[in-house]
């Protein structure tokens, strides 16, 4: 597949992707992105078959355009919704944590793309090898788990190393996010952190209100010390983890404390005790818009932004 054919062979008119957000990401986003001219995709995560399934159909119900599903490769019952996202017609699979190559000839017996995250060139290749549509680069910058690697530093290199498309995600939140992605030769952008404040969004007004109050600096990562990293919003929360990290750390106990600490921030609106993922860009996030008012408020700021490049009034 071309650079730049992935997103017209998917029916797409603006080459976004909603990023996946666990207990988040439902049919209510999936379908408003996807109305609204990009590809809302619904995060199975942890939950079960039959929840996913009729988020799903649901979604079907709400919209007649092109939208896809997140499987977490580690999960329990990934095996389970490898194999609901084909019996449902789905045409599009992103994945994360793991690879997704045992699954491939099925879903491409489906007739379904399918879009792997990773955070490093290496992974990058592996998926291409396994037989992957395009790629999802997606840095640190990002809210949720992470790798090391920034956007900036991370998309390039990952663009040289396939010729699959590469998608870039982590740290883009407007027409200058856009702008920045497509001339470090990405096919097209993931955005999940703006999309948390969109109306259509179901997650909790607390979390909403949240995100849309932080400043640049109100991210933090944990998790370190497990080898599984997540960037979420500064709370009591991240100082108890900051404390098990720095003292005599037990893996135990910093899973007994993040123990449904996602749900609790989402769904329950603990943004204290819950953990409220959110990328570094959270601090450029003001307002709540529909979907349709966020996609195309930042391809018409992208567009703009293009047609004034002036390189910083450098001339040969």
């Amino acid at each position: 597949m071309s650079k730049s054919s992935l997103f017209k062979k998917l029916g797409i008119e603006y080459p976004i992707i909603q990023g996946a957000m666990a207990w988040i990401a439902d049919s209510s986003l999936a379908a408003a992105v996807s109305n609204a001219g990009g590809l809302g995709i619904i995060a199975a995560g942890n939950a079960p078959v039959e929840y996913v399934r009729e988020e799903i159909r649901k979604a079907k119900q709400m919209t007649d355009k092109p939208f896809g599903v997140n499987i977490m490769l580690l999960s329990d019952n990934a095996d389970d919704i490898a194999k609901l996202v084909c019996e449902e017609g789905v045409k599009v699979i992103t994945t994360g944590a793991g690879s997704p190559g045992k699954y491939m000839e099925m879903w491409k017996a489906n007739g379904i793309t399918v879009i792997p995250v990773v955070a490093s060139v290496a992974l990058a290749r592996r998926m291409e090898r396994s037989g992957a549509d395009a790629i999802i680069a997606e840095g640190c910058e990002a809210g949720g788990h992470i790798g090391e690697l920034t956007t900036m530093a991370l998309t390039p290199q990952v663009v040289d190393a396939v010729k699959i498309p590469v998608i870039a995600a982590g740290g883009i939140g407007d027409g200058r996010g856009v702008a920045a992605a497509f001339m470090l030769g990405a096919s097209g952008i993931q955005v999940g952190t703006r999309f948390l404040v969109a109306n259509e969004c179901t997650v909790h007004k607390n979390y909403k209100e949240r995100v849309i109050k932080s400043k640049d600096i109100d991210t933090v990562v944990t998790g370190r010390a497990t080898g599984h990293p997540v960037r979420v919003l500064r709370n009591r929360l991240t100082r108890e983890f900051s404390l098990l990290e720095k003292g005599e750390f037990s893996l135990e106990k910093f899973e007994e404390l993040g123990r449904g600490a996602l749900p609790k921030a989402a769904r329950e609106g603990d943004i204290e005790m819950g953990s409220v993922m959110a990328g570094q860009i959270a601090g450029l996030v003001k307002k709540e818009q529909s979907c349709r008012e966020i996609i195309e408020e930042m391809f018409s700021e992208a567009q703009q932004i293009v047609k004034n490049v002036t390189l910083g009034g450098y001339h040969e």
